[in-house]
């Protein structure tokens, strides 16, 4: 069986109920890793990556930001893709007639208009805390650098998230992945990158090992391409049903510890 490297996605995969690393999942991993390498794979940024590598003890380890977005191999970037500034730019006009909020990722820096409800509780989730600016003034900051957002992530009620879905599909479709998380989530990525590519890239510049010898765990839609092509693709038991279906194995939720349960009963 194919159990040369492992990519875990992290969210709803790797996390318990109180969305951390259980200490089952970390003796796992920390048990197999110097012979099998584990790289976690996740929309998050490098910042609410890295304690869960120092955790697991593989910060020795690439890590896979943005869905794909960002690749560091020993902190450095060997990739990374970016939204244009033009995009960010047009949301922020556009949402001066609705009311969502706009958080905007680059490089390890977060960017919120204000602590609101929803940047309290991404902070909450990935345990990073933002730096506070207004979205204009984070356009005029990167204007003159020629810099871009490796995510923007919009977040509100349902009916405004449905807005700017339909905004976003409907001006920028061809060139951006926009990913409803939840109702009352957008997560916006480059339409170029996917966490399959970030993996292919990866496993021939560094890794030199076949996509048909890889392990995937995932739950979500944006785990679906690398859960297919991987040599074995597997599905927390609580991941969508479009997930489930293509996955080779299903193992125990997220919360059921499933991704260490599977490498305890196969590796």
């Amino acid at each position: 069986m194919p159990h040369r490297i492992i990519f875990s996605d992290i969210d709803g995969t790797l996390l318990n109920a109180e969305r951390e690393l259980s200490q089952f999942t970390i003796s796992e991993i920390k048990r197999i890793k110097n012979k099998i390498p584990v790289i976690l794979i996740s929309s998050r940024m490098p910042s609410a990556m890295v304690h869960l590598q120092e955790e697991l003890n593989i910060t020795n380890q690439p890590i896979i930001c943005y869905n794909g977005g960002l690749i560091l191999v020993d902190k450095k970037p060997i990739h990374s893709t970016q939204i244009p500034l033009s995009v960010l730019e047009e949301l922020n006009e556009f949402n001066t007639g609705t009311k969502f909020h706009i958080s905007v990722y680059q490089d390890d820096d977060w960017f919120v208009p204000e602590m609101d409800f929803w940047a309290h509780r991404e902070m909450q989730n990935t345990k990073v805390t933002p730096t506070v600016k207004l979205t204009k003034e984070v356009i005029n900051l990167w204007k003159p650098q020629h810099k871009g957002a490796h995510k923007i992530m919009c977040m509100g009620a349902e009916e405004e998230i449905d807005k700017a879905f339909l905004f976003l599909e409907k001006k920028y479709g061809k060139i951006l992945h926009l990913y409803r998380s939840k109702p009352t989530y957008i997560e916006i990525a480059h339409k170029s990158i996917s966490k399959l590519t970030a993996i292919e890239m990866l496993l021939n510049t560094h890794f030199k090992i076949s996509l048909s010898d890889t392990v995937a765990f995932g739950d979500n839609y944006n785990d679906i391409a690398m859960i297919k092509a991987a040599g074995i693709g597997v599905a927390v038991a609580n991941a969508k049903q479009e997930t489930l279906k293509i996955a080779d194995v299903v193992t125990l939720s997220g919360k059921e510890d499933g991704v260490a349960t599977y490498i305890k009963n196969n590796i």
